[in-house]
């Protein structure tokens, strides 16, 4: 950007500040991210359905139905080729763990290619049979709108943040027609720490990327008719809520030793061709995990159980419940690993979508399978939409995203007692078992996860050592001797005295007391000897790239108040202290306190 473009943006910044309150410029800049959101959500979900269109009914070749085979390996080669060759300045980042890295560590700064790069890898990904979800990709893209809206606008972190959050409660809201939800989801999972004025421009944002969604892609994601639910059934509804949430037990093991085999593949289109042919093999077995996988879905709320065998080696057995029994249950296991492979071999996706997929297959098998045995009849459709809000409260540790989510894009608000039983239950069974969704382990053990109780180690994640240096320390060289340095041994502030060789090298530390004691005993030799003799070697330095929590924890486990700073190269830059840390600690805890 050049210089006169910098003073410009400098000019309507100090223009906005006389003439705008903070407040209500936030919601015209919630306003402008909501429209945004909107565009990205409705242009990513007509792209998506644009390739699967072509694929299926526009691509006309004889013997196209072989490469169904195929489709979900070249959506995932297509995806990292573009982003190998389109991104390369930037890491490319998928699913919402870096998100909250950004939002925690990174002072809400999500780079600017994630607005339309995680459209059209996305969009790849899914449009040739990538069995994921569109939910994370449109919530990051989103968020990066807000994040760069905020940061154009010199804003501070709080502020950005907030934006970031209107973004990612846009995509939301975009992609599934769903205001509510995606203001919720963007409280309970980027917001913990919310205040009630946060809520004006998410509503503000949400409302406004709903409207601009519905304009532009007007097909609701579910068609729903519910006749309301039956008291008797409610301990069903409690048994099937149980069974989710061991289900999303198995879910996170399930994501971790996923990630963890593929991670030890070192050549990215090693990870594609084993993940894109093993999904492809899924595929041919059981068709329904094929891209998203909300038409299955839609179908069994229609009560067209039979579809799930259509285009399958089983379609001969469409009659026998207990086969189709047997093929959801393949297909629900089935569709928990092709997610995982699809995003872990390089495609761009979530697990967002799969888990209201596989929430709404232990629905159907569930209540299915009691009909079958005459005891009662329930009402399958009503367990479909229960199962997908207690899969996604399970998973994602977002009980009121999963109620109020499922119950916007199904019209089921009938069911609202049901989605508030599940989704509990579930969430408590995840969240007693593991502590942490498969979106915050990673963060809790790294220190950068912000809900209350993380919030002291994720505001110390973001204190870079480099602001806090303390460089006004006398610095020695090794040939000097303790009575050439007298004066400025007497008349320094400081207690420590670093010892640096020529070419800036941190070779040790002394400290001033052990000087003071050389020089008042006058008989001593050791006044007339080099200070490298003196000094004591080091035993511990931190690099100034490090992060103030790792800091602040040697420092507690060494009861030792103050740290020598270096560079990669051990070149010397300064000191930190336990009380600059702690200063800059509560200082960022009332920037934070007076905003949200």
């Amino acid at each position: 950007m050049n210089a006169k473009t910098v003073a410009l943006i400098e000019q309507f910044n100090l223009w906005r500040k006389q003439r705008i309150s903070k407040a209500n410029f936030l919601i015209i800049a919630a306003f402008v991210v909501g429209i945004l959101g909107g565009l990205a959500a409705a242009l990513l979900k007509q792209l998506t359905h644009l390739i699967e269109e072509f694929l299926q009914n526009g691509l006309q070749w004889k013997y196209k139905y072989y490469l169904y085979l195929f489709f979900p390996l070249i959506g995932i080669f297509l995806t990292v080729l573009y982003i190998k060759t389109f991104i390369r300045k930037r890491k490319f980042k998928h699913g919402l763990t870096p998100l909250m890295v950004d939002i925690s560590r990174n002072s809400g700064r999500v780079d600017f290619h994630n607005i339309y790069s995680q459209i059209i890898s996305s969009a790849l990904t899914t449009g040739f049979g990538g069995s994921v979800g569109l939910e994370a990709p449109i919530v990051t893209s989103g968020s990066a709108i807000g994040s760069n809206i905020g940061r154009f606008f010199g804003l501070n972190y709080r502020e950005v943040t907030l934006l970031l959050a209107c973004g990612a409660g846009a995509g939301i809201a975009g992609a599934f027609n769903s205001p509510i939800a995606g203001m919720v989801f963007a409280i309970e999972i980027l917001l913990p720490t919310f205040s009630i004025p946060a809520f004006i421009p998410l509503l503000i944002a949400v409302a406004t990327a709903s409207v601009v969604a519905r304009v532009l892609y007007a097909k609701p994601l579910f068609f729903l008719v519910t006749e309301g639910w039956q008291m008797q059934a409610l301990v069903f509804y409690t048994i099937m809520a149980l069974l989710v949430g061991a289900f999303s037990i198995y879910f996170f093991k399930l994501n971790f030793y996923v990630q963890r085999q593929f991670s030890k593949i070192k050549n990215t289109y090693n990870k594609v061709w084993i993940g894109g042919i093993m999904i492809g093999l899924f595929i041919a077995l059981l068709p329904a995990l094929y891209g998203e996988g909300y038409i299955t879905i839609q179908q069994l709320m229609n009560g067209k159980y039979e579809s799930l065998l259509a285009n399958s080696f089983f379609s001969d057995f469409k009659d026998n419940p207990w086969i189709l029994l047997g093929f959801a249950t393949l297909t629900l296991f089935g569709k928990s690993l092709a997610s995982l492979l699809t995003i872990y071999s390089g495609g761009n996706g979530g697990t967002f979508g799969p888990s209201l997929v596989m929430g709404a297959f232990i629905g159907f098998i569930f209540a299915h399978t009691i009909n079958q045995f005459g005891w009662i009849q329930l009402n399958t459709t009503n367990f479909i939409v229960a199962g997908m809000a207690a899969a996604l409260s399970g998973i994602m540790h977002a009980p009121l995203t999963g109620i109020f989510l499922i119950a916007e894009i199904t019209g089921g608000y009938e069911l609202m007692v049901p989605l508030m039983i599940v989704s509990a239950i579930a969430y408590f069974i995840n969240k007693g078992t593991l502590q942490h969704s498969i979106y915050t382990k990673s963060l809790a053990e790294s220190g950068d996860l912000a809900t209350p109780e993380f919030k002291d180690r994720a505001i110390l994640r973001r204190i870079k050592l480099k602001y806090l240096i303390e460089d006004d320390f006398i610095i020695l060289k090794p040939e000097d001797t303790p009575s050439e340095r007298s004066y400025d041994i007497i008349h320094t502030q400081r207690n420590i005295f670093p010892v640096v060789a020529k070419d800036g090298l941190l070779l040790g530390v002394i400290n001033s007391e052990e000087l003071l004691e050389i020089l008042i005993n006058k008989d001593s030799e050791q006044s007339a000897t080099p200070v490298e003799e003196l000094m004591h070697p080091l035993t511990d330095t931190v690099t100034i790239d490090a992060n103030a929590l790792e800091v602040m924890r040697d420092m507690e486990n060494q009861n030792i108040p103050i740290y020598p700073v270096v560079d990669a190269d051990n070149r010397y830059k300064g000191f930190v202290s336990k009380a600059g840390i702690l200063n800059k600690y509560r200082a960022l805890l009332k920037r934070d306190s007076d905003y949200l």
